[in-house]
């Protein structure tokens, strides 16, 4: 496809501004009625809810759409520095409710959906839930984008558009079983396809080098098996401000759609062969990683990420800025959340050196001025690592880069500490050894000019243990960002009673600036107050308890302490020590040891990654334990325990409210 721009597009009516829409209830039922009738072609006589939705979603993205484009207006004006932050999981949620709490919507689009006999509520729960995250990573992804919106900072978020999420969870006979997410499986109103910006993605091949017309010598990766990278962009709005920030979402097709010869020979599925390999890399959130095959596709997904997102950043900044590079590194930073997109080191430099044919050391200034790490783990078995050979057969031009990045880095290394072979061992970017291995998180420290854990104990703890080296080295580099989520989603939205509550008592200030809620404390001796917040409480808490006798079938009381752990199932996560709790509360039970005794509802939840048998298993062993406890008349409602299967943010939105206890062991 051809997108040639027009030959004097200011002269075109059609991209003349048109009069800001209306976001009465008059307006939005218009444009309502609209979209269901006309775009949608549904009549009267349709009954499936699901259209009404989609109508619905137009409705309040065409409220986005003008707010984004002004954003993107404003950005480019005022010339700003901007982050593109990196990740490979974005757990975003449903748009709906977000969207229009953000936009201020809530009380006309509630008119304006009764006068036509629908329900807000009824309308937002048929969104199924994004399925490009899975933990709390891709959870701190989706908040810090929020925030940096409501905050009207230049923030972009760059990501991978799964065309099916982790996987839908079922629990059976105990176990866990993995059904196909196919989250994509109706239109999804919330993104934008943007072809005409799609970057092309190597893997393969070799190098070879040629010398240029001013003799310099230039390398060239060759003979590369290509895939397209296909940009659909998701608006990110901000609190009741106007700002629309971007998260663009990535998806993997053929350079060419099929091969027409081979079809017509009869070879069907030969002829799809380089399709069906490419849309693979973006087929799965997750990958089963304990094959050799699904290692090296999530190796083909982070670099994908990586190449696709710099040179949509790099291309568009040639071209604005008439390919003079001087400034890039003063306007631009690269946010890489965790390791996964840690090839962005490697992969910047082959782009400013091979395409843009700069020399080592200015590719390597602008480089380390741009890219910034955040570390997610104190595990050193978390940090990943890819085999040499995979890394040789499948980004072979990195690989070199790589090296040489090594070898001036240990000279550094060797002129601080002179002789000290041991530590150059420790510190090397690759790890030797009967199967030598690229240590990622090493390659994103000494690329980066900031280093960052997500809480004060655990960026201490890096720089003593984990990455002390490092830190001797580099101790300007590192630094602490301590993790927060957004109180637009997980108070003003998702507790809605409370944040009637506490705008009645204080405004509604607080939504975006959280000290405010320090005002409450002149509320504390207050009785009425407090009977309020307890009510509110209760309520929540019977609306947690619903959802439990829906998907568990058993019955948490409102009046037991609600004892909630929901997260990844791992050994780290500790959901096994939390079992052995419950087992000797029950066994304390047994023996009548019940004096001043507590009645406590456990609810586990959370997904185990499909090759992990021991975590499998846990799973397994709570709902044995489950079954033991529920159904031992002895206990009756002293303890109750439930395993909520296929565990995601929408479920949170309910279990955050109700929850007395926060398991974090």
């Amino acid at each position: 496809m051809n997108y040639t721009r027009f030959k004097n597009s200011s002269a075109c009516p059609v991209l003349t501004e048109l009069p800001p829409l209306g976001v009465d209830a008059a307006a939005l039922e218009a444009d309502f009625r609209h979209y269901y009738m006309n775009s949608l072609g549904r009549d009267r006589s349709c009954r499936l809810t699901h259209y009404a939705y989609e109508a619905l979603s137009l409705v309040v993205r065409d409220r986005l759409m003008e707010r984004w484009k002004n954003t993107r207006y404003a950005y480019e004006e005022s010339g700003c520095k901007r982050t593109h932050y990196l990740s490979l999981e974005f757990l975003m949620g449903r748009a709906l409710g977000n969207s229009v709490l953000n936009l201020g919507l809530e009380d006309e689009l509630t008119k304006a959906m009764s006068n036509v006999c629908l329900e807000m509520e009824e309308l937002a729960d048929i969104e199924p839930d994004a399925g490009l995250g899975n933990g709390g990573l891709g959870r701190l992804a989706a908040c810090f984008l929020d925030s940096c919106a409501t905050l009207q900072l230049p923030v972009q978020g760059y990501g991978i558009r799964y065309e099916y999420g982790m996987f839908r969870q079922h629990i059976v006979d105990g176990y866990q079983v993995e059904e196909p997410d196919h989250w994509l499986g109706t239109a999804n109103s919330w993104e934008i396809k943007r072809p005409e910006y799609s970057q092309r993605i190597k893997f393969g091949g070799y190098s070879e080098s040629s010398t240029d017309v001013n003799g310099k010598i230039r390398m060239r990766w060759v003979h590369t098996r290509d895939v397209l990278a296909i940009p659909y962009d998701v608006p990110i709005p901000g609190y009741r401000n106007g700002t629309v920030n971007t998260l663009r979402l990535w998806k993997a097709a053929a350079t060419e759609e099929f091969d027409l010869e081979e079809f017509n020979g009869g070879d069907y599925t030969g002829s799809v062969a380089n399709k069906n390999e490419a849309e693979k890399i973006t087929m799965v959130l997750y990958p089963n990683d304990s094959s050799e095959n699904g290692k090296e596709l999530r190796l083909q997904q982070q670099y994908f990420l990586a190449s696709a997102s710099l040179q949509d950043v790099l291309n568009r900044w040639v071209i604005t800025e008439q390919a003079d590079l001087s400034q890039f590194a003063e306007k631009n930073c690269f946010q890489l959340n965790d390791t996964h997109p840690s090839c962005a080191v490697a992969e910047l430099m082959r782009l400013l050196m091979d395409e843009q044919g700069l020399g080592w050391d200015h590719a390597w200034e602008i480089t380390q001025a741009t890219m910034a790490y955040t570390n997610h783990t104190l595990l050193p078995e978390a940090l990943e690592k890819w085999p040499v050979r995979m890394f040789q057969r499948l980004l072979p031009r990195l690989l070199e880069i790589i090296y040489e990045i090594n070898a001036r880095f240990l000279q550094q290394v060797a002129e601080r500490w002179p002789g000290d072979m041991e530590r150059q061992r420790r510190m090397s970017l690759i790890e030797e050894g009967t199967e030598p291995q690229v240590r990622m998180a090493y390659l994103a420290i000494v690329g980066s000019f900031s280093v960052n854990g997500v809480a004060e104990l655990h960026s201490q703890l890096l720089q003593e243990g984990l990455f002390r080296d490092f830190y001797e080295l580099w101790p300007q580099r590192f630094n602490n960002k301590t993790n927060g989520v957004t109180q637009r989603r997980w108070l003003a939205y998702s507790n809605p009673k409370l944040s009637d509550l506490i705008s009645a008592e204080i405004g509604r200030d607080w939504v975006t600036d959280l000290g405010q809620l320090s005002r409450l404390n002149p509320l504390v001796d207050n009785t009425t107050f407090r009977q309020q917040w307890q009510q509110v409480k209760q309520d929540n808490k019977q609306r947690l308890a619903d959802l439990v006798k829906a998907d568990c079938d058993i019955v948490f009381h409102p009046e037991a302490l609600f004892d909630i752990q929901v997260k990844r199932i791992h050994e780290y996560k500790r959901q096994l020590l939390n079992v052995l709790h419950i087992i000797h509360l029950y066994d304390r039970i047994k023996r009548g040891d019940t004096a001043g005794w507590t009645p406590r509802a456990v609810l586990f939840g959370g997904k185990a990654a499909p090759g992990y048998a021991i975590a499998k298993l846990i799973i397994k062993l709570i709902n044995n334990v489950a079954i033991v406890v529920n159904n031992d008349p002895a206990v009756g409602d002293l303890l109750k325990v439930a395993f909520l299967p296929n565990y995601r943010v929408s479920a949170m939105e309910v279990i955050c409210p109700g929850a007395d206890l926060s398991e974090q062991i």
